[in-house]
């Protein structure tokens, strides 16, 4: 692969991205420049956080789809003249053994950005945390979403990464955020996150542990949360339970439900290539009973992670449809029996 090569292709996305308005002073929010498996370029997607651009490389780790670190300048002084804003880039090896360069390497620039803003909200992020970003922009409407509709609300994020969907419920005026996760390196961050927004917290906002004993305990203790988010991993396992979002899409909606509250919401985010968009769907509508659980709304992708392709749904190995992207995001609406409200 050659910058000569996919020139073109690169061209017409950043245009889409600049007609779509992404590309706007004071460049410090975050967007996917190319979704390269929809937009002709398979091996690459090139996101942008403020001012730093990181390169996602997905070929064979020294094989036939290696990029020489020639062509990796080429491809970084393109998009630096392209965006002149930009004042560093990060070439990742998704396919690499070595974890320093799964996690990235510094190709143009002294210093990659630490902190981006969106919807008025700010970020920590560590682009060299691990192999994604440290922050998902795909979901992007769904914090927007909690961010409108979570003040005065208490709110359990599972899974939940470096907390960027807690920080957003948090910045909207929710009354309690509870986030857990099993890194504490990911909890730190999400702790960084609550402190650029002047967010008050303490040591009960944060549980780092297994998901599976950490949702018995709250469960024990009778804790109930006017919403609760499942955005795990597609797969996963542990001697306490395993995750498997394409096969059993729906199987940790039981686990969590007894925590929500009467007229709560429960939010299922399933990045799954391999489930497709109906038979998501399918899985939410047979556990719904339309009068304790039922579905509610979808919450789209940004038009940046859809990109130019009018047509892209169908080079997914798994059509999404009717969810606009294979990160599908469902919005479901409980009530309770005992008709119990949140217990914080």
């Amino acid at each position: 692969m050659t910058l000569k090569e996919i020139r073109p292709q690169l061209e017409k996305a950043l245009a889409f991205r600049s007609e779509q308005g992404y590309l706007r002073p004071p460049f410090d929010s975050a967007c996917r420049l190319l979704n390269g498996f929809t937009e002709g370029v398979p091996d690459l997607a090139i996101d942008l956080f403020a001012r730093t651009v990181v390169i996602h490389h997905y070929g064979k780790d020294g094989g036939s789809h290696s990029v020489s670190a020639g062509e990796q300048n080429n491809l970084a002084c393109f998009l630096t003249e392209t965006l002149p804003f930009v004042k560093a880039v990060i070439w990742k090896e998704r396919a690499s053994t070595d974890p320093i360069l799964r996690n990235g390497v510094l190709i143009l620039g002294s210093k990659p950005d630490s902190r981006i803003r969106e919807h008025t909200v700010r970020y920590a992020i560590d682009l060299q945390l691990n192999q994604d970003n440290s922050f998902y922009a795909d979901t992007r409407l769904l914090r927007q979403w909690l961010l409108q509709k979570m003040k005065e609300k208490s709110v359990l994020n599972t899974f939940s990464y470096t907390g960027s969907l807690g920080t957003a419920a948090a910045a909207g005026g929710a009354k309690w955020v509870l986030q857990t996760d099993i890194s504490e390196h990911f909890t730190e961050m999400a702790k960084r996150s609550f402190t650029l927004n002047r967010i008050y917290f303490n040591r009960r906002n944060f549980i780092t542990g297994n998901f599976f004993p950490v949702i018995s305990r709250l469960k024990r203790e009778g804790s109930l949360f006017d919403c609760v988010i499942l955005d795990p991993p597609f797969f996963s396992y542990s001697a306490k339970g395993s995750v498997n979002l394409a096969t059993d899409p729906v199987g940790l909606v039981r686990k969590v439900r007894p925590l929500v509250a009467d007229h709560g919401f429960l939010i299922l985010v399933n990045n799954s290539l391999y489930l497709s968009g109906e038979d998501f769907l399918k899985s939410i509508h047979a556990i719904c009973d339309d009068q304790y659980l039922q579905f509610r709304e979808m919450i789209p992708v940004p038009s940046d992670f859809t990109g130019v392709d009018p047509d892209y749904l169908k080079l997914y190995p798994a059509n999404p449809a009717p969810f606009n992207h294979p990160t599908k995001i469902a919005i479901l609406s409980v009530r309770r029996k005992d008709a119990r409200p949140s217990t914080f």
